[in-house]
């Protein structure tokens, strides 16, 4: 029974690597089930027996670099070390260098950014994926909203705003940098990217 369970896991593992490999050659809208069953060398039915459909599959790649909806809400609450700035700073500094760090998670994201046309098919991973990403500006908001953290925004700018341009940065370094690695180095600039965005959103920032 452990054997046909780590047979189950190993085929699964197969069919996102080709998956993978192939969204990201061809595009995820010009993939399909078949060529992706043929590629990890396994039939169309074992493909639906682990995934309901391209929706699905697509969604559990994402799932392999984000991080999941409960240990994202954990990292975010648990700011109360009286730097919640700080703390917010660095978990976005932490994903740009995951992102030059891990090549799985650079070509998925690639996929997602460069190599994915939400069509009908994909409906349920584009809700999804929203879902995410909602989710994220939602937390940041909870922690900017905070009155320690309220009362260091500028005049004007609200937490909503503020998650809003802090998630719009992100997107924009992880699209560019995907695209275009020699466009900066993650390693050596991500922090004075994210300390620009803060300087504009907090006042007197200083990391």
């Amino acid at each position: 029974m452990r054997r046909t369970k780590e047979q189950a896991e190993q085929t699964r593992a197969e069919i996102l690597a080709a998956a993978e490999t192939l969204f990201l050659e061809k595009g995820v809208a010009h993939t399909g089930l078949e060529q992706i069953a043929s590629h990890a060398g396994v039939t169309r039915g074992a493909v639906y027996w682990h995934f309901a459909n391209k929706a699905d599959l697509f969604n559990a790649l994402l799932n392999q670099v984000r991080l999941p909806p409960e240990q994202l809400a954990e990292r975010l609450a648990g700011c109360d070390d009286g730097a919640p700035l700080l703390s917010l700073r660095n978990l976005i500094i932490e994903a740009i260098e995951n992102l030059a760090r891990d090549e799985r998670q650079r070509r998925i994201f690639t996929i997602l950014l460069h190599r994915c046309e939400f069509t009908d098919e994909l409906r349920e991973a584009e809700r999804q994926h929203s879902d995410f990403v909602n989710l994220f500006i939602r937390l940041v908001e909870d922690l900017l909203s905070r009155p320690a953290c309220q009362a260091r925004l500028h005049p004007g700018v609200t937490p909503r705003l503020a998650a809003r341009a802090l998630h719009a940065q992100v997107v924009g370094l992880f699209t560019d940098w995907t695209r275009d690695p020699a466009l900066f180095d993650p390693w050596q600039e991500a922090a004075g990217l994210i300390d620009a965005v803060l300087r504009g959103l907090v006042r007197d920032w200083r990391a």
